[in-house]
């Protein structure tokens, strides 16, 4: 949020091939992880205030960090509110979130 207004969400799908990940912004297609090389995302067409380009800077990344290292949704979340706090951001650290489903759980609840 900034001056009431939300901006997002930021999310990220991976790529047809399993090779990249599609950055995504309201569900539109903005930017792609390529490899550790290569790494394109451009907002400009958003028109994001500035106060909010490096909030969205610091969750891009964080998200790409975290989904290449295999981090929890919880831990993804603790990295992205502690870079936004160590710069001064914490006020932008609303994240909404869906449950996480537990894919290794033994019994899972039987649906009759």
């Amino acid at each position: 949020m900034h001056r009431r207004r939300r901006y997002g969400p930021f999310d990220y799908e991976w790529s047809k091939d399993f090779a990249g990940i599609e950055l995504t912004f309201e569900g539109d297609k903005f930017g792609e992880y390529c490899g550790q090389e290569e790494i394109f995302a451009d907002l400009k067409h958003y028109g994001l205030p500035d106060a909010v380009v490096p909030v969205a800077t610091i969750v891009i990344g964080c998200v790409v960090y975290g989904v290449l290292n295999g981090l929890r949704e919880a831990e993804r979340i603790q990295m992205i509110t502690n870079h936004l706090a160590e710069r001064g951001l914490e006020r932008f650290a609303q994240i909404e979130t869906e449950p996480e489903h537990d894919v290794f759980r033994r019994n899972p609840p039987r649906v009759d």
